[in-house]
């Protein structure tokens, strides 16, 4: 899980971009990183850790400059402990470029050989990224043509980016004695916008993952960048931008509506808040298709991102609202720890159950998603030891019953619990007397009551339809062979469970 951040202002920004990392944080706990330009330099720090641990006084005063960078990073299994590949990334040539990326790329393994037999670049780590900073850098310095960086050379290289590109990309970079640039693949498939703030001296920009890293610095949302859009901002913070895609569709993400963003975030023009509620309306009415209402006598949410869902389920319902499960917010997430019996304990320390809510009460728990299903496990367990008499359990996403290649850790379809099981099979599994998916027509349509404009959604992990169209049986046996092991490190990894 990433999130990416880029500020232009009237003042230094290093503080600013901290604490916008801060808002973000929750999109990524492996690594922060910062960049600022000042005086054609570039300075940079980045380490592993959460953004409060890795900035230190010293490395804030080492990055002094009115225009940055920041990224905060979750990789994919394989190379968290490499540093090289935290991000803001830089390149020297043509023009000197600092980059940040939330994403993956599908055929990056095709772009690295041409960058070395072709472009003669050389890439020095595992990631997406740099590979995709390389193909940016290389079409630049083809379409300057060894004249003066200006706007028409940027608009070319995104175009040529997004001939050679495939996957899901937001990018955000810093162009030495130019400006910074911003754009998205041509599906929208990753979250980014912009927002502005109007300071004494003028103008001041932000562009970010999420609405909620502009608004917590006191920024206003402008809008959503475009898929295919390119956004520039030069050295006097002019604004500018062109659609540089041939055929661009709105495919936003649906698993960011349903768990990466955070509530009080707007993406491409949807409540995220808003959007869980919809998930529990129509969730509401599938349970009431699904499980006698009668042998229900309360619902309650696994904290967190859940909560919406499950309060207007229990609205619609006319049934009981309670919170049974305490959230102990100082444990990391579970899915970063490596084996089943870690992450097993850490659910216990991270979630405690309320006894006296659940003593004697057939419980119907919501649940945002499952997906390897470890965490649904051990929670219907807990209540089951806490007095209850029968645990139901609701999804307010779909059964996830294929990898994700679009920047989310799902890479290996026999870890998925769904994968193979119909809806009773995966009940037995998590021990749930009861289990309720949302239909994936109802979880988009959710969406798409609060934007009728979002022509299609991403929802890969659910329908196994890869909106880039280079996705095949044969990739999808070597990435199973191979255990997913590519760590793009614009990632993002699924779940508080897994």
């Amino acid at each position: 899980m990433c999130g990416i951040v880029g500020v232009v202002a009237t003042a230094p920004v290093n503080q600013l971009i901290y604490d916008s990392l801060l808002l973000l944080q929750h999109r990524g706990q492996d690594a922060s990183g910062i960049s600022t330009s000042h005086d054609q330099f570039f300075s940079m720090y980045k380490a592993h850790g959460l953004v409060r641990d890795v900035f230190r006084t010293r490395n804030m005063r080492s990055l002094p400059g009115n225009a940055g960078l920041g990224q905060v990073r979750y990789p994919t299994a394989g190379s968290a402990q490499n540093v090289d590949e935290a991000q803001p990334f830089y390149v020297n040539a043509p023009f000197g470029i600092m980059f940040v990326h939330n994403g993956n790329l599908t055929n990056w393994r095709e772009l690295r050989e041409e960058l070395f037999s072709i472009d003669k670049r050389h890439i020095n780590t595992n990631s997406d990224s740099e590979v995709l900073l390389n193909v940016f850098a290389h079409e630049l310095d083809k379409a300057a043509g060894g004249r003066p960086l200006d706007d028409e050379a940027v608009y070319q290289a995104v175009a040529a980016v997004h001939k050679r590109c495939r996957g899901a990309y937001s990018v955000i970079a810093q162009i030495a004695n130019f400006g910074m640039v911003a754009f998205r693949d041509p599906n929208g498939i990753r979250p980014l916008c912009i927002g502005t703030h109007e300071a004494g001296q003028g103008k001041e920009w932000m562009i970010a993952s999420e609405s909620v890293a502009l608004t917590g610095c006191g920024f206003s949302l402008l809008r959503d960048i475009e898929p295919g859009e390119a956004v520039i901002i030069d050295l006097d913070r002019q604004m500018r931008s062109r659609q540089c895609a041939d055929e661009p569709i709105l495919t936003p993400c649906v698993f960011e509506y349903v768990y990466f963003a955070r509530p009080d975030s707007t993406i491409d023009g949807v409540s995220v808040y808003n959007a869980r509620l919809q998930m529990g309306e129509y969730l509401g009415n599938k349970v009431a298709r699904s499980l006698r209402l009668g042998d229900i006598d309360v619902v309650m949410p696994i904290p967190d991102s859940a909560r919406p869902a499950a309060m207007q389920l229990a609205s619609k319902l006319d049934l009981s609202y309670r919170e049974g499960f305490i959230k102990n917010r100082y444990v990391g997430r579970t899915f970063i720890m490596p084996g089943q019996a870690v992450r097993k304990k850490s659910v216990r320390q991270k979630l405690s159950a309320i006894d006296m809510e659940f003593r004697g009460k057939n419980v119907l728990l919501v649940d945002d998603s499952i997906v390897r299903g470890t965490t649904s496990r051990e929670i219907v367990e807990m209540a089951r030891s806490a007095g209850a008499n029968k645990v139901y359990f609701a999804s307010a996403a779909p059964a996830v019953r294929f990898p994700n290649l679009y920047g989310i850790d799902m890479p290996v379809q026999t870890d998925l619990i769904a994968h193979g099981r119909d809806t009773e099979e995966v009940a037995q599994v998590i021990g749930a007397d009861g289990l309720v998916y949302q239909n994936l027509d109802d979880l988009e349509q959710s969406i798409r009551d609060l934007n009728p404009a979002i022509p299609r959604f991403e929802s890969s992990c659910f329908n196994g339809v890869y909106v880039t169209g280079d996705i095949d049986d044969a990739y999808l046996e070597v990435l199973q062979r191979t255990g997913g092991q590519r760590a793009p490190a614009g990632a993002m990894s699924p779940k508080h469970e897994d």
